[in-house]
């Protein structure tokens, strides 16, 4: 049976962004730990080594393929912020022309830095995921 890497565990998130090396993405990782807070309504976890993930959802795939993943989230990595909000909205691709400069990966958005982008679109992206989980997966599924 597979098991998710990718849990919420007790680490600690204050711990985890002090040991980011480059002083600019570690401020930009404070500075994200509050947007997220703010704008999702959840308190910060750490989910596997790496990632700050805010509220959860449990999901299960047609293929029978089930787990728990956050709503939405941050890592601060070495080459580039990966913001983890939603795809599948179609509000998400109007947000996104508006964010700023970002790349987008499968369920991923990349910024350099938090100045390249519009903060309160990025809070509306959050709001807008948190939303359309909640709503796909509501928490009495569980």
């Amino acid at each position: 049976m597979y098991e998710l890497k990718t849990k919420e565990n007790d680490g600690s998130v204050m711990a985890f962004i002090e040991s980011v090396e480059n002083p600019k993405r570690r401020a930009d990782a404070y500075q994200l730990l509050q947007i997220f807070t703010e704008a999702s309504g959840y308190p910060a976890k750490l989910w596997g080594p790496s990632i700050i993930g805010f509220g959860s959802y449990h999901y299960q795939y047609a293929s029978g393929h089930e787990g728990d993943a956050p709503l939405v989230g941050f890592s601060p990595r070495k080459a580039k912020i990966s913001l983890y909000l939603t795809p599948g909205d179609a509000e998400r691709e109007a947000l996104l022309q508006r964010l700023g400069k970002h790349t987008t990966g499968k369920a991923c958005i990349y910024i350099n830095k938090l100045a390249d982008i519009d903060v309160d679109v990025l809070k509306e992206l959050i709001r807008q995921s948190v939303a359309f989980l909640q709503e796909k997966y509501p928490p009495s599924s569980r």
